[in-house]
Order: structure tokens, then C-alpha cells, then sequence
């Protein structure tokens, strides 16, 4: 008898560390949407089957929940979700724009961003809740709605293995939509090194925040982005665009420095103003270290 297929391996999946993980909760702040049978309390009181929303129709889900008469109105699939179907949702949402493939030495900071998101996914599955992803750059890359199963997990790691990033960013846009498209509470996790202007990006914290989205936000950057350390002239490429400047380092370093404390300094007064989890993450640091202080700090929060 033929043998089945083998396992696919991913190299940003650290089953030691996701072994370590197990017998830690990602816990959410407030109550969660929907009627949980797992860790959570839930906002609703009773078995539910009051209906809930709309979402598009993804190869592997349950035909028998398409509603065929939006669909005669619009030719378009689309499930009917209910309460009791939501139980706790979080989106992974994935930088994947140029800057991210930035690295000094060692792992990108996309790489990093997919451990990260990887060990989260697996943590949340094996729970009982419910995880879906999205990637962007200037637009939507790829959109998975959250499910629960073991093969959505697969699925989860087979996309964002494939994503390369490249391009600028529209981060401001992506955010505001998706916002907009929550229409029940849930956690909404940030990967990106927030290369953006700070303003737009907090006034998308404060809309999520009044959509009362439990919002995480892992700040993930190089060290070298932080501290500058370069002893030589050094030509820098521009990551989302074509322009390239050669400069003296020794020169700009405390302008440079100053300029990206000011902004460190904007991102954490920001997000301590709209009760935003912010995680500043350097990329040196094990991922091990980062999950853990996330992990622990939501524990203490609970208590």
C-alpha cells in the first residue's frame, strides 16, 4: 500500500517553541463576541443561533451554508454566519510591503513577522478559537477568514509561505477597511515596522479601538534602524521605491537617532491613548523572548 503524502515543512514553523507555547492561552482584553465552549467568556449568554454577517465564500467551506438567494441577486457565494459560530476571531494582518524584507544580519523582519504569526496561529487553533490572516502592501494581498480547524491552519501557513514582499505600503487604507468590515469584536494582531506617517496610522488605531477591536500592534524592526551604526559613507536603497541615497553616516547619526526616538516615542503615547497592546520587537531578539513577553503580559492583564 502506497504510502500517504508527506508533511509540508515550513522553515518560519519552531515546533520546539510552539511545544514550549502549550500550555500558555492567548488571552483576549474584555469580553469576547460570540458563544465560546472553550477559554473565553463570551458577550452573549445562551446557545445562539441568531445571524451574524456575511462573508465571502473560500474554497473548503460548507456549500450548505451558501445563500443562494444573495447569490441569484449578486452571482456571487456568500455563507451566513451566526452567533454561535463566531466564538473568539483573530486576524493575523501581515506587513508584507518592501521595507519588511529589510535585515542587517540574520532574520528579516517579514521573516520574523511570520514566526511570530505562525506560533500565534497554531496557539489559537489548538485552543478552540478562531484565526484568519491578511497580507498587504499597497493593497490586499491575500484575505483568509477565520476558522478553527486544523486544515484552516494549514492553509494559514501554505499562503503565507508563498507571500514575497515587495512594494510600498497603503497601510492607512488596509486598516480603515478592515475596521470598517468588523462588525463583531475581535483581535486584530499588527505585524509591520510602521513605516508610515504617524498621524494617519493612530487615527487607524482610534477607529479600531471605537469598533472596540482588541488591537496588538508588533513593532518589528532591525536594530541597525534603530541605532545606525555605520562607520563608513553607505549607499541606501529605498525598499518601496526606486530611490537611492549615498550619504555619511557620522554625519546624520544623531539627527537620524533623535528623529526615530521622536517617532518611537509618538508610536507608544499613541497607542497607550487608544489602550492599543504595543509590542516594540527588534528583530536580534529571539522570537521566543517576544512571544513570551506578549504571552505574559495578557496573563497579567487578566488577573
Amino acid at each position: 500500500m502506497a504510502s500517504g503524502a508527506e508533511e509540508p515543512t515550513y522553515d518560519f514553523v519552531d515546533h520546539d517553541i510552539i511545544a514550549k507555547f502549550a500550555r500558555l492561552n492567548v488571552r483576549p482584553r474584555g469580553l469576547a463576541a460570540g458563544n465560546f465552549t472553550g477559554l473565553h467568556r463570551s458577550s452573549h449568554h445562551g446557545a445562539s443561533v441568531e445571524f451574524a454577517e456575511y462573508r465571502k465564500y473560500v474554497p473548503g467551506d460548507d456549500t450548505r451554508r451558501i445563500d443562494w438567494r444573495v447569490y441569484a441577486k449578486s452571482d456571487r457565494f456568500y455563507l451566513k454566519e451566526f452567533e454561535a459560530d463566531t466564538n473568539l476571531r483573530c486576524y493575523l494582518v501581515l506587513d508584507c510591503s518592501g521595507s519588511m524584507t529589510f535585515a542587517s544580519g540574520g532574520m528579516s523582519k517579514f521573516d520574523y513577522a511570520r514566526r511570530l504569526a505562525a506560533t500565534l496561529a497554531h496557539l489559537l487553533v489548538h485552543q478552540a478559537d478562531h484565526v484568519g490572516a491578511l497580507c498587504f502592501n499597497d493593497q490586499v494581498v491575500h484575505d483568509i477568514p477565520p476558522r478553527g480547524n486544523p486544515a484552516h491552519l494549514r492553509f494559514i501557513y501554505d499562503t503565507i509561505d508563498r507571500v514575497k514582499p515587495r512594494g510600498k505600503t497603503d497601510m492607512v487604507e488596509i486598516l480603515h477597511g478592515l475596521a470598517e468590515r468588523l462588525s463583531q469584536r475581535a483581535m486584530v494582531v499588527l505585524f509591520s515596522d510602521f513605516f508610515v506617517d504617524i498621524d494617519p496610522l493612530i487615527s487607524c488605531f482610534e477607529h479600531m479601538r471605537h469598533r472596540k477591536q482588541d488591537l496588538v500592534a508588533f513593532h518589528l524592526l532591525d536594530r541597525q534602524e534603530t541605532e545606525f551604526e555605520f562607520d563608513r559613507p553607505i549607499r541606501f536603497q529605498d525598499l518601496e521605491g526606486s530611490g537611492a541615497l549615498m550619504t555619511e553616516p557620522a554625519a546624520i547619526q544623531r539627527d537620524y537617532r533623535i528623529a526615530v526616538d521622536n517617532f518611537l516615542s509618538a508610536m507608544r503615547y499613541g497607542c497607550r491613548q487608544h489602550n492599543v497592546d504595543y509590542q516594540l520587537t527588534m528583530t536580534s531578539e529571539p522570537t521566543e523572548t517576544a512571544l513570551t513577553n506578549f504571552l505574559l503580559s495578557r496573563a497579567r492583564r487578566r488577573r
